[in-house]
């Protein structure tokens, strides 16, 4: 069962919203329905899941719904249709009081401004929902102080608002929701107001905590790259509608269409992309044991390869051998491959990032090859692939032609 399941999630913004149901389920569009009835259509029957531990971050324009979203998950903003389930659990059908209790229980939020109060230091800050729940003072200062020192500020605990940076003020904001041991966090661009380089310190916090607490986290954001950096999947919005819902690799190898595209196009891939989404197959190999220097030479030319990877009959990755001296080895009659085989290589792993393959495979002579976790071979990438993936001139096909580079495995 999903943590947060949404089903034909439905947000009308009007007098009248649920006139406007059966003009959306007649396929009206966004803009037929303001000009008809001046309803504003923010979210038009939309559905997705998200599973317990995942960080979803959810993007668009402004004005596509992201932000509206994401008030209707815990009902700061009321649906006009749908359910919205928490644990199976539809919250849309919760009188106010079980809703208060439910928010308080599953719920932690961070605002883009970071809403700390300028007259409470920040341990009362950060234990302020907290003090909304009635907690006695010192159990809720030893939670606030625990989710303080979680985001490095427990030294700054009798500190004042006005003495910390834009970075720390949304650290406090990060230990109020963090206080409240939610099990799921709701981020809105809570990254946003901050200056790049915080705003990558924060995003790396996040990461750091999401890897030691396993929370479901709900995070909205305008900016692709910080969408690429901490999203497990990706849903974009445009219009109230999900245009495509995905991996950070699914997004940035196949954008559903020229919005999608327009989001990616100018995005970091070296830092989403991995070894598994840009290797391509050997072109050829050779087996130890059954092929000599003569099939060997042979595969070689007919590929037009300077060298040769060499697998036992598992597919086990054992070395490498060079056309050179394969042929050497021909002249002198000898059959063993493993006598001239250099077994001394360079591999990685199938999810090792682009950004960390880029300064390997420059260094190499030969194509770098990608094993799992058993030294299988899995497939090559060549500087081709790499040009390619990072939307260059690339490889022309599986068999290793690089356009780009004139390089061959």
């Amino acid at each position: 069962m999903p943590k947060i399941k949404v089903t034909n999630l439905t947000k009308v913004f009007g007098k009248h919203p649920s006139g406007v149901l059966p003009l959306l389920a007649q396929g009206e569009s966004r803009e037929s329905i303001f000009k008809k009835t001046k309803h504003v259509v923010g979210l038009n029957r939309i559905s997705f899941s998200v599973r317990e531990g995942e960080l979803l971050v959810v993007m668009g324009l402004s004005g596509s719904g992201k932000s509206t979203l994401l008030r209707c998950i815990n009902r700061l903003i009321e649906p006009t249709g749908g359910s919205i389930c928490i644990d199976g659990e539809d919250i849309t059908k919760l009188p106010p009081k079980e809703l208060r209790l439910k928010r308080q229980q599953k719920f932690g939020m961070v605002f883009q401004h970071f809403a700390l109060f300028p007259h409470y230091n920040v341990l009362r800050n950060a234990a302020y929902g907290l003090e909304l729940m009635n907690v006695p003072k010192a159990e809720r200062e030893k939670k606030g102080l625990e989710a303080l020192e979680r985001v490095g500020l427990d030294a700054w605990a009798k500190a004042m608002p006005n003495k910390l940076s834009g970075g720390m003020k949304q650290r406090v904001g990060l230990a109020r929701a963090l206080a409240l041991d939610p099990e799921i966090l709701l981020m809105d661009e809570a990254f946003s107001a901050l200056d790049p380089l915080t705003r990558r310190e924060m995003q790396s916090e996040l990461l750091r905590l999401q890897h030691e607490m396993h929370k479901t986290i709900l995070f909205i954001s305008h900016d692709m790259d910080e969408a690429l950096n901490l999203g497990d999947r990706i849903i974009l919005l445009r219009d109230g509608d999900i245009v495509q819902e995905g991996t950070p690799e699914d997004i940035l190898a196949n954008p559903a269409d020229d919005y999608v595209a327009d989001f990616v196009r100018h995005a970091d891939r070296s830092r989403v992309l991995t070894t598994r989404s840009i290797m391509v197959p050997a072109s050829a190999v050779a087996v130890l044991g059954v092929d000599g220097p003569h099939t060997a030479l042979r595969k070689i030319r007919h590929h037009g390869l300077s060298s040769l990877f060499v697998m036992d009959a598992f597919h086990t990755l054992l070395g490498l051998v060079r056309e050179d001296e394969l042929e050497s080895m021909r002249l002198r009659g000898k059959r063993d491959l493993a006598e001239i085989m250099e077994t001394d290589l360079t591999t990685v792993g199938l999810d090792v990032s682009l950004n960390d393959t880029i300064p390997i495979i420059a260094s190499l002579p030969y194509p770098l090859p990608v094993v799992d976790d058993r030294n299988k071979l899995q497939g090559v990438i060549l500087r081709g692939t790499v040009l390619e993936a990072l939307g260059g001139n690339g490889c022309s096909d599986e068999t290793g032609e690089c356009t780009a580079t004139g390089e061959q495995q």
